[in-house]
C-alpha cells in the first residue's frame, strides 16, 4: 500500500509501533513491521526519528553500548602525604576497648600508604577532625588535598571551614560516580578481605585455631602487613616509597645468613631519590595501560549547555513504586553548566531539587523531543518527575538538651538529626515527629542514677 497523505503515515506509525500489539520495539523491527503493509516516500527515515524521539522508549530502555567519559587523569604529588583519599568502613562487630565499630581509612596517592583508625559509626564531622588531629597529623603533616566522596560528614560546614582555615583543598567526587575516590574503594576491600582471614564469629572458629573475635586487635598488624607489602604498579613496597627503608618484621629475624642493606647518610637521599623516580614512572605507565583498557568501552562526551538530557535512575533508590518497573532514564533536564569533560550539571525540577545537580557524563544520555508537526497523532504524556520518598531527610535521632525561651511558658529542645549533614538544631516540642517518644527518652536518660 502506497500512502501519500500524512495523516495515513502517522497512522501506520502509531499503529507499528506505540500500540500494545506492537510493542514499542526498536527501529529495525519497526522497519519489518511497516514494509510488509505500507510504503511512502522517505519511509526509513520517518521510521528512525519516530523511534528516536518516543519519550516512553528513551525513559523505560537500558543504556546499551559505549558510555560517555574516558578517562582524565588525576595530577600525582610529588611526595608522600600530600594527596590522601579518605573513607569509612562500616557494620564491623563491636570491638576494642570503647566498642569501635566502624574504621576510617586514609591512603597516601603517592605511596599507596594507608592509615586505618578504629571509630564510630555515628561519629560527627568534628569527631573525625579530633581523631585525625590526634592520631595522623603528627605522622604526616597537613594535607595538601582530600580526595573523598560526598558523605555528609565531608561536605558539612564544619568540616570544609576547618580545612579551608588550615589550607587544605577539599575534592569531592561526583554524585554516583565512585570512581573518583577509587583507592580508598580499593583499599577498603583489601582491608575487608584481611579482616576476614583472621576474624570471625561462630563456634566453629576459636582463638586456638589462629581466629580473634575482636577485629580491632588485628588493625595495627594488619596495616604493617600491608606496608610491607610489594605494589605491583611501583614494584617496591609501601614502606620503601614512604620512609626509604622497610620495617623489620618476624621473618626478617630468621634469615640471620642475610644482612639487610641500609643506605648511609651520604648516599639516602641520592637512593630515595631514584626510588620515588622509578615509582613515578611505574605509575604512569600503569595509567597508560589503565586508560588504554578504559577508553574501549568509553566515548568522548558530546554535550553543551542548553542540550536536554535524560538522567539514569539507577542511583535513585528512594524512588516510590516497584524497583522492577521503575524507568530506567528521568527527565528531560537542561543542562545548566559542564564541569570539566566528564561531569554536567543540570537544571533539576519538582521533586527532584533535593537531589545533587552534578552527575557523571556515564549516567546521562541526550533527549530527542518529537516533531509534533512531523507526528501529530503522537499521544504524549506531560512531562512528570517521579516523586521522591523524603521522610528520611530530616529524620530525629535523639534530644541533646532543653531550655525554656524567655518571657514565654515554653520549652525549646536541642535535636540531633540522623543525616549528619543537617547540624544540631533548637526547636519547639511541635516540630519533633513522635516527640513524646523522644522527650521519655532524653528524660530518662537525664534522671539521676540511685546510690
Amino acid at each position: 500500500m502506497v500512502l501519500c497523505s500524512r495523516m495515513l503515515i502517522n497512522t501506520i506509525l502509531l499503529e507499528c509501533h506505540d500500540n500494545i500489539y506492537s510493542g514499542n520495539l526498536s527501529e529495525d523491527r519497526n522497519m519489518q513491521r511497516i514494509k510488509t503493509c505500507a510504503w511512502w516516500p522517505s519511509w526509513r527515515k520517518d521510521v528512525i526519528e519516530y523511534c528516536h524521539s518516543c519519550d516512553r522508549c528513551q525513559k523505560a530502555n537500558k543504556a546499551t553500548g559505549k558510555r560517555f567519559g574516558l578517562m582524565i587523569h588525576i595530577q600525582e604529588p610529588c611526595t608522600p602525604w600530600e594527596v590522601v583519599h579518605m573513607d569509612w568502613v562500616t557494620a564491623l562487630p563491636p570491638g576494642g576497648d570503647k566498642s569501635y565499630n566502624a574504621c576510617l581509612v586514609i591512603v597516601d596517592r603517592y605511596s599507596k600508604t594507608p592509615i586505618f583508625l578504629p571509630c564510630h559509626k555515628d561519629d560527627t564531622a568534628m569527631d573525625t577532625a579530633l581523631l585525625i588531629w590526634n592520631r595522623v597529623i603528627f605522622h604526616t603533616g597537613l594535607f595538601k588535598n582530600i580526595i573523598s566522596d560526598r558523605d555528609p560528614k565531608f561536605t558539612s560546614a564544619l568540616w570544609t571551614n576547618l580545612h579551608r582555615l588550615l589550607g587544605t583543598r577539599l575534592s569531592f567526587s561526583t554524585a554516583y560516580h565512585p570512581q573518583t575516590d577509587g583507592l580508598a574503594e580499593r583499599m577498603i576491600q583489601t582491608f575487608e578481605d584481611m579482616i576476614r582471614r583472621f576474624c570471625a564469629y561462630g563456634l566453629d572458629f576459636k582463638y586456638s585455631d589462629g581466629f580473634t573475635h575482636d577485629c580491632c586487635t588485628l588493625i595495627p598488624v594488619l596495616e604493617l602487613a600491608y606496608k610491607t607489602s610489594i605494589y605491583a604498579s611501583t614494584g617496591k613496597t609501601h614502606a620503601m616509597l614512604e620512609k626509604g627503608w622497610n620495617p623489620k618484621l618476624q621473618a626478617d629475624t630468621l634469615e640471620k645468613d642475610l644482612i639487610d642493606f641500609h643506605p648511609t647518610a651520604s648516599i639516602f637521599e641520592l637512593f630515595l631519590d631514584k626510588v620515588r623516580h622509578h615509582a613515578n614512572q611505574s605509575m604512569n605507565n600503569a595509567f597508560e595501560y589503565a586508560k588504554q583498557k578504559w577508553d574501549k568501552s568509553h566515548k568522548t562526551p558530546e554535550f553543551k549547555v542548553g542540550d536536554l538530557i535524560l538522567v539514569s535512575t539507577l542511583n535513585f533508590n528512594n524512588i516510590k513504586g516497584p524497583k522492577k518497573l521503575k524507568d530506567s532514564f528521568s527527565g528531560p533536564f537542561i543542562i545548566k553548566a559542564l564541569l570539566g569533560t566528564n561531569a554536567v550539571q543540570v537544571e533539576l525540577s519538582g521533586e527532584l531539587e533535593n537531589k545533587h545537580p552534578t552527575f557523571p557524563v556515564s549516567l546521562v544520555k541526550h533527549y530527542t523531543s518529537s516533531d509534533k508537526e512531523l507526528f501529530p497523532l503522537r499521544n504524549e504524556t506531560p512531562l512528570e518527575v517521579p516523586p521522591l520518598d523524603q521522610s528520611e531527610d530530616k529524620k530525629v535521632l535523639k534530644v541533646l538538651k532543653e531550655r525554656r525561651l524567655r518571657g514565654k511558658n515554653e520549652r525549646e529542645y536541642l535535636v540531633r538529626y540522623k543525616n549528619p549533614q543537617h547540624e544540631d538544631q533548637w526547636i519547639v516540642e511541635s516540630k519533633i515527629p513522635d516527640s513524646q517518644k523522644f522527650l521519655g527518652r532524653f528524660r530518662h536518660e537525664k534522671r539521676p542514677i540511685a546510690q
